[in-house]
Parts: C-alpha cells; sequence; structure tokens
C-alpha cells in the first residue's frame, strides 16, 4: 500500500499565486501561472468576531429598557397620589364584626353614635358607595358625612365633662365647629354646652371667630378679645348695630345683644361707649364721625347669606341716571328681571341698610375711597370701594348725612361724596342720590395692616 504525504494545510487567502494541487506517487509539485485562469470571486469569510444575532440582541435590550423606565414611571405615579387620611379607627368591640353585622349595627344603631360612625368610612373602603350605604341603612349621605365629622371632632375635644356631653347627641354642634383649630373646638364646645346651644348657634359663633381676623382695622375691634369665643360673638353683633341709623331701636337692640354676650371688660366699655352715645367722641372724631356704615365684605358671604341684593354698578354721572331703577324676581326660579338691560351688577348680602331700597339703588365703584370726605387713612389709597346711594332721597336734608355729588369741572370731573352741611354752606339742594353704605373689598386673613391704620 502506498502512502500519499500531504505538506501542512494552508489559510486560502486571495492574495496567494499559489494553489494547493493533487500529488502524484512520484511527489512531483506543479505552478500554474494564474494568469491562464478566470478570477472568480471568492464569498467573503465570515469572521469568528461577528455576530450574526447581535441586532436582535440589541432590540431585546432596548425594549427591556423601555420596560424598566416605564416602570419606574407608574411607581414614581403610585408614590404621589393625593393624601387621603385612613379612616378613624373602629371602636374595640366592632372589629371583629363581618360586613353584614357592621351594616346591622348602622341600621339599628347599635351603641353611642361616635362609635358607630368609623363604620361609615370602613365600608366606604369595602367599595360600598354613600347611597348604597344609605338604602341599606337608612342613614342619607349627609348624616353620614355628619356622623363621621363631628366624631373626628369630638376626638380633638379634652375635658371630659364636654366628652360627657356630647355622648348620647351633639353631631350636629361638633360638625359646625369642624373649620376650628383643636384649641378653639374646646373653647367653643365648652361655651355652647354651658348655654345650652343648638347648632344654628354654633353656626354663628364659629362663623363669628372666623370673621374676626379680616375684620381687623374695623371700628372697636381692637376692643375684643379673638381668644375669647364670647367676645368674637359680641364684636359680630356689635359690628352689624353699626349698619343701622344712630339713634335707633334697632341699633340699640343689637348694641345690647352684643353687650349680653361679651365676656371682656374692654369690649364691655367699648359697647357701653355706643350705647350712652359717647363711642364716637372715645375715638376722638367729631364733625367727621362717619354716619354711613363702612362694610368689608367677606370671601364667601354673599354664598352664605340669606338674603341678598342685586344692583346695578355705575361710574359716571350719565350712568347713575340711565341705570335701572329697579329689579327683582319672578317665577317658582326667581329669575332676575331689571326694567331695561345693563352690562354691570353686583350682588351684595342682605345687609339692613341695602334690604331698606325700594327702587332707585345704585352702587357706584371708586378706584380708591379718596372720594370720601373722611378722615385719610391708608387704606383709602389701596383699596377700591363701593357706593350704595339711594335715587329715591336725592334732596340734601341731614347736615351730618352724605350724598353722592357730580365735583366740579375745575377739579376734572367725575363723582364723589360730600357731607350734607357742606353742600348746604355752597347752596347745593340736589345731589344724585343719599350714600346708605359703603363696602369694601374682600381681604386675606394673612393680611397685615400698620398701626396707623388703625385709626
Amino acid at each position: 500500500m502506498q502512502f500519499i504525504t500531504l505538506p501542512s494545510p494552508k489559510l486560502l487567502s486571495l492574495s496567494s499565486h499559489t494553489f494547493l494541487t493533487p500529488h502524484h506517487h512520484q511527489h512531483h509539485h506543479h505552478s500554474f501561472p494564474l494568469h491562464h485562469l478566470k478570477k472568480t470571486p471568492l464569498p467573503k469569510p465570515i469572521s469568528a468576531t461577528t455576530n450574526p444575532f447581535q441586532h436582535l440582541q440589541e432590540q431585546q435590550q432596548q425594549q427591556q429598557q423601555q420596560q424598566q423606565q416605564n416602570q419606574q414611571q407608574q411607581q414614581q405615579q403610585q408614590l404621589y397620589q393625593p393624601f387621603r387620611p385612613p379612616p378613624p379607627p373602629i371602636p374595640p368591640k366592632f372589629r371583629s364584626l363581618d360586613t353584614a353585622s357592621r351594616l346591622d349595627v348602622l341600621t339599628n344603631r347599635l351603641g353611642l353614635w361616635f362609635e358607630y360612625a368609623p363604620l361609615i368610612p370602613a365600608l366606604l373602603q369595602e367599595g360600598f358607595s354613600p347611597p348604597t350605604i344609605e338604602e341599606i341603612t337608612g342613614i342619607s349621605s349627609l348624616e353620614q358625612n355628619r356622623l363621621v365629622v363631628a366624631s373626628q371632632v369630638r376626638q380633638t375635644l379634652t375635658d371630659p365633662e364636654i366628652l360627657a356631653f356630647f355622648e348620647t347627641s351633639g353631631s350636629e354642634i361638633l360638625y359646625e365647629i369642624r373649620l376650628l383649630s383643636t384649641p378653639q373646638r374646646n373653647a367653643v364646645a365648652k361655651y355652647l354646652v354651658e348655654n345650652n346651644s343648638n347648632a344654628k348657634a354654633a353656626i354663628e359663633l364659629s362663623r363669628s371667630i372666623k370673621d374676626y381676623p379680616s375684620r381687623r382695622g374695623d371700628k372697636g375691634w381692637d376692643c375684643f378679645d379673638y381668644s375669647i369665643p364670647a367676645d368674637c360673638l359680641a364684636f359680630m353683633y356689635y359690628r352689624q348695630a353699626l349698619e343701622y341709623k344712630d339713634p335707633s331701636d334697632q341699633r340699640t337692640v343689637a348694641l345690647q345683644q352684643a353687650l349680653e354676650v361679651a365676656v371682656s371688660e374692654k369690649a364691655k366699655k367699648r359697647i357701653l361707649a355706643d350705647l350712652e352715645g359717647e363711642g364716637d367722641a372715645k375715638d376722638g372724631v367729631d364733625e367727621n364721625a362717619v354716619v354711613v356704615p363702612v362694610v368689608r365684605i367677606q370671601g364667601g358671604e354673599v354664598a352664605e347669606a340669606g338674603t341678598v341684593v342685586v344692583l346695578p354698578v355705575c361710574k359716571g354721572e350719565v350712568e347713575v341716571e340711565e341705570a335701572p331703577w329697579e329689579c327683582g324676581t319672578e317665577g317658582e326660579f326667581g329669575v332676575v328681571v331689571a326694567e331695561k338691560g345693563w352690562s354691570r351688577w353686583v350682588v351684595l348680602p342682605g345687609w339692613v341698610p341695602v334690604v331698606g331700597l325700594k327702587r332707585g339703588g345704585v352702587v357706584v365703584s371708586f378706584s380708591d375711597a379718596r372720594a370720601l370726605p373722611w378722615k385719610a387713612n391708608t387704606w383709602y389709597k389701596e383699596e377700591p370701594i363701593l357706593v350704595v346711594a339711594d335715587r329715591g332721597r336725592k334732596e340734601v336734608v341731614a347736615d351730618d348725612g352724605f350724598y353722592l355729588v357730580l365735583q366740579n369741572r375745575e377739579g376734572g370731573g367725575g363723582l364723589k361724596v360730600e357731607k350734607g352741611l357742606a353742600l348746604k354752606e355752597k347752596g347745593v339742594k340736589q345731589s344724585l342720590g343719599t350714600v346708605v353704605l359703603v363696602v369694601r373689598p374682600p381681604r386675606d386673613e394673612s393680611d397685615e395692616l400698620q398701626d396707623e391704620d388703625w385709626e
């Protein structure tokens, strides 16, 4: 047997001029020139470093990264959900009850009201809606809310005697003091219990406390103690009394009501001074004393008012003359109807001076209060005002009354308010209307006033 010996294999390359040929038994090698062969392009060699699936792997990696980013975004969105306070703790005796038993407790009012009230938010978390709970238990949606809120208010009270008073009833009273701070709730609850007050009295007292800080700068404000709930209520009555004509029976009754509830000695002295007719003199105001009420309207006061008044708003003399004289309501829905069209209106609470306007009431807007003939305080230049006038009383009668008149043409024209005595001295007998009220704009409770603004 003959063996053929082959040389070691070599790497094929296009640049090589030598080809491996079969060996004869003589072991001779033959070389052939390349130019005698037809050149045929060879396929590109596959490199060991090239991965044909690399592009597919990169796409998969990108998809995975995108999915991770989406999951992170969803987690961030879940982290920043609006805060929802946890439901109040359920009393121990109700914790082991199932859903049906809890509904039965509410249906039959088994227990004290502040004990079964926490069952309502617990049922809401289980998926029940207020209408469904109402249908099953007979407790209306409004009452559900009142019970839950009142029970939370009761938890902030600290006096054992007050807590005992609100064991069997009083949820409607506690609900009305929900917007007060914890110290205020305790003081108000004590006052309401001691005076055997109802929910209506709680509403009035709470409103007077919330309203007091925003009245800073009003007449007599610094004479009442904000830390005493009764003083806040007395100041509300006192402020309402100043809206009546002086002297008048309504003013006297309101001042006496304020005196009955006032606690601090300073507040009592302030009220007594007005009852005895010494209030203006004590303030150092004589001939320039403000007879027309000046009130600051509060945000939301119109919405809470039981009665409102709609009046046309004017800026100049022509508008005052042309504005509608009468505006009323008609139909079951109380649709407001005026005797003619007008572009600007204002809605005011049913204060006594404006409710008394039968026909001819009009409101004049001023950019500031320098149009008033009173002692100039800083706020006169900073706040716009509304002047309510009665066009049905144009004759200048009272020396201490205030009237809406036209300014001298030399002074740039426009409207202003003048005192009756000053007009009589100028020989003016007719005005555009008698001023009955001046309204200042709403102000945030956080606004600060300087000492000189309190005059």
